[in-house]
């Protein structure tokens, strides 16, 4: 009767810290590591946190392929300082705009744009690589697309803390748009020396 006891407590000890340590167990983070599941990246360089800001980073290396030559797709406009909305007229903030012109007789959609930043002071370089979700060119249509973090179709988010926004030297920016099937178009501007462009201003 004794030793039944004896393994009736053992099993009830063994028992209670066994819930013990499955109530209190949890996977322990620690300082540097990796990014919180809210926040996501992809192909584009970009992702979306809890509250659906767009994050923008700049990406190692041009990801577009298109080898075609066939013309159709055409940058009309790249402007980055001095904007005017080309509807309108009126001024607009300085951001990256470029305008487009579908020249061929099929539309165009799945757009993608690339665009390289050249400190020409420094040589520094940045990257940036964006779909352009939503974008769609009718045969013989223009349109125009922003990056500047603002929510209304045609617009894409930004990097507010590219060399665009900060150096104090001139920026260079060379644009490469890519529609399947048709060679890609490019484009440049400079943002010229100064205190860096600030968003809105």
């Amino acid at each position: 009767m004794k030793v039944k006891r004896n393994i009736a407590s053992m099993v009830l000890i063994v028992g209670l810290l066994a819930t013990a340590c499955s109530s209190s167990s949890s996977t322990p983070t620690t300082a540097g590591s990796s990014a919180p599941s809210s926040v996501t990246t992809g192909s584009s360089g970009t992702g979306s946190s809890a509250t659906g800001t767009k994050h923008v980073l700049p990406v190692p290396s041009n990801p577009i392929v298109n080898t075609s030559t066939q013309p159709g797709l055409e940058v009309v406009n790249t402007a980055v300082e001095n904007n005017v909305d080309p509807v309108t007229k009126k001024d607009l903030s300085d951001r990256l705009q470029i305008t487009l012109k579908n020249s061929s007789t099929q539309p165009m959609s799945n757009l993608e744009v690339y665009y390289l930043m050249t400190d020409s002071k420094t040589g520094q370089t940045e990257g940036y690589y964006q779909m352009l979700d939503g974008f769609s060119l009718a045969p013989g249509a223009t349109g125009t697309v922003y990056f500047d973090n603002e929510t209304a179709p045609g617009h894409y988010p930004e990097n507010l803390y590219s060399l665009y926004r900060t150096s104090k030297n001139e920026v260079v920016i060379d644009v490469e748009v890519s529609a399947a099937g048709y060679a890609i178009a490019k484009g440049q501007a400079k943002k010229g020396a100064g205190t860096g462009e600030v968003a809105g201003e």
